[in-house]
């Protein structure tokens, strides 16, 4: 059943890009110092379909949904390539195109 009305049971994770005033980064180079960026509340992220900052509110939800996607992201990128690190690390004793040849 599709609800209607009301907000969501769970919070859905924004799209969100990086800030092109500070890049991502937050801050901006000022005379004498860095100061926060604006644009994106100084977290280096704003909304890709509007381009404005998100409220405070929304801000630290949505990086926490980001972070936990990409740690979850890396660590499925870490178990894929165990077949191919395993293979190096066993002794190789094969000659040239993986024969057994030992030069006898």
């Amino acid at each position: 059943m599709k609800k209607s009305h009301g907000p969501d049971f769970r919070r859905q994770m924004k799209p969100l890009m990086e800030c092109a005033l500070c890049r991502g980064a937050g801050s901006t180079k000022g005379v004498f110092h860095d100061l926060d960026c604006l644009t994106c509340n100084a977290s280096g992220w704003v909304c890709r379909e509007t381009g404005e900052a998100l409220p405070l509110e929304d801000l630290v939800p949505q990086l926490n949904m980001k972070l936990r996607h990409m740690a979850a992201e890396l660590n499925r990128a870490r178990h894929s390539q165990g077949g191919a690190h395993e293979q190096y690390e066993q002794n190789n004793r094969r000659g040239a195109g993986g024969s057994n040849y030992t030069g006898d």
